[in-house]
């Protein structure tokens, strides 16, 4: 008996040995997995992030040139215009584009690119921004 008793003993810690390295496989893995899901959320989140900032920007600079613009012409149809682009320049500015965590955030980017194409539509010039900045050689940024 005490032969028998040591062979299960034995055969006991090889099972356990195995799961004790299955178990540090899995923790280890999903410690790994973790970090990458993080890194990667990171760098997409980045990108996103580059990407509406970039929109935004290019947003302010054309109501912005276009105040500058209209805010002397005196017509009723330059005041009507310069109403808008205002009207775009505030949404800007009220809009919680520097709070990523903002539940508005993807509404108030629908609402600036809708009033982004009435304006553009009152200004009679191209709505899709990515025409605005292309390169000399004829590619994007």
């Amino acid at each position: 008996m005490a032969g028998g008793s040591g062979q299960e003993d034995m055969f006991d810690s090889i099972f356990m040995s195995a799961e004790r390295f299955r178990g540090e496989g899995y923790r280890e893995g999903f410690e790994r997995g973790t970090n990458r899901g993080l890194q990667d959320g990171r760098r997409h989140g980045a990108s996103h992030g580059a990407k509406l900032s970039t929109e935004i920007s290019f947003y302010y600079g054309f109501g912005t040139t276009w105040k500058c613009l209209l805010q002397h012409k005196t017509d009723l149809k330059s005041r009507k215009r310069l109403k808008a682009v205002e009207s775009l320049l505030g949404l800007i500015q009220s809009s919680p584009h520097d709070d990523p965590y903002s539940e508005k955030l993807r509404e108030d980017m629908e609402k600036l690119r809708a009033k982004f194409r009435q304006v553009c539509s009152m200004l009679n010039v191209p709505t899709d921004f990515k025409d605005y900045i292309k390169t000399s050689e004829g590619t994007s940024f």
